[in-house]
Formats: C-alpha cells, sequence, structure tokens
C-alpha cells in the first residue's frame, strides 16, 4: 500500500458540523496539512495498535482520493482520481489542544504511527456518483458518524485545485478530503467498522 502512495494531503474542518463541534472557526480557503506515508495502515480485520499515554485519541472518518495523473489548470476530478476509499484521520487530540495554543505544527497529533488506517481501493464513480450515498464509521457495532460530501465546506473539485496550485499534485498523491460531525474518542478493544452506502470498506479493532 505505502508503496504506491507518494504524499498524503488531508483537509482540515472541511464540515460545518465538525468545526462546530471543536469550537473552531470555519475556514475560508482549504485548510491543508500532511501525514507521513508511515501513518498509513490497512483496515483488513485484524488489529491496529494506537499510543496510550498521550490523552485521547479521536477517529475522524474521511472520503480519501488517489490522484491517478499529473495535474494540469482545467483538470476535472472526474479526469484525475482514478479509485477511492474510506479511511481514518485518528488525531492526539489532547496534544493537538496543547500544540494549536503553542503555534506548533500538528504533526505530533496528526502523524504517528498508524493514524491513517486506510480501506481498500474502489474504482472512482465521478464525483457527483459519490454524493448519493452517505459513509458511515460504526463503532462497536454503533453509528457515530453519518457523511455526505454533498455537505463539504470546500468540494472536491476546489480541494483538488487548492493543492495542486500551492502544494503539487500528481499520481499517487492521495487526498483524506474531510470528516463530519460525530468524532469521538477511542479505546483498546473497540471495533470500528467503515461503510459506504450499505457496503462495508473495512474494520478493526483498536489496540493501545
Amino acid at each position: 500500500m505505502t508503496a504506491t502512495i507518494r504524499n498524503i494531503y488531508c483537509v482540515g474542518r472541511n464540515y460545518r458540523a465538525h468545526a462546530a463541534e471543536l469550537g473552531n472557526d470555519v475556514p475560508d480557503q482549504p485548510m491543508i496539512f500532511t501525514k507521513p506515508t508511515h501513518a498509513l495502515a490497512p483496515m483488513n480485520g485484524e488489529s491496529l495498535a494506537l499510543p496510550s499515554g498521550q490523552g485521547e485519541i479521536h477517529y475522524e472518518t474521511e472520503l480519501v482520493l488517489h490522484i491517478a495523473k499529473p495535474y494540469e489548470a482545467g483538470a476535472s476530478v472526474d479526469a484525475l482520481v482514478d479509485s477511492y476509499a474510506l479511511g481514518i484521520d485518528f488525531t492526539l487530540r489532547d496534544v493537538q489542544s496543547v500544540i494549536k495554543k503553542k503555534g506548533q505544527p500538528w504533526l505530533p497529533a496528526k502523524g504517528f504511527l498508524n493514524s491513517a488506517p486506510l480501506s481498500d481501493w474502489r474504482p472512482f464513480p465521478g464525483a457527483a456518483k459519490l454524493a448519493e450515498r452517505n459513509f458511515q464509521l460504526r463503532l462497536n457495532d454503533t453509528v457515530v458518524q453519518d457523511g455526505n460530501i454533498g455537505n463539504m465546506i470546500f468540494d472536491l473539485q476546489t480541494i483538488i485545485d487548492y493543492i495542486a496550485k500551492h502544494y503539487g499534485l500528481g499520481p499517487s498523491d492521495i487526498i483524506y478530503t474531510g470528516t463530519p460531525e460525530g468524532v469521538g474518542p477511542v479505546q483498546s478493544g473497540d471495533r470500528l467498522e467503515l461503510l459506504f452506502g450499505e457496503e462495508s470498506f473495512g474494520a478493526f479493532t483498536v489496540t493501545m
């Protein structure tokens, strides 16, 4: 998985309800951060080790895009993306709160090992088609997040154009596109399952 991925771009605060639940302002342009490829982990039904002793770790479920072609100005999402997946942007929330107050980079809170679980890739059906279904996270068989890309502050085209202009974008880059409301903490032994519509995209059990 990591051998085919070059850059991991992530979009923060891309759903209004999520920004509100954390008491954050709604951004006026995409808020982009990155994760190292070592953060990636497969959702294969097995256990996933997360750090302990650093405060709460929150799940953030997201649609993830895989870029297949070199970016050219005016290129559409449907022309650039060949596949999609579901992923989780795990966040050390207490660590993030401290470094935000200090004005420090988010890497310690966002880039730790296994902080980016990722499902298998599916062929990209087009942005409009994806908006016809919701994606969900079930925590111990209870739905805790239920999102739709139609509710994004910045749509997929805007995100791709912004990243390409400011940071560059090309084949084997992936984009975590933001999380809807409902984020919360995980504990050792929790089982997480991601679904798009009625289709299960992957599951794993947390160990700490």
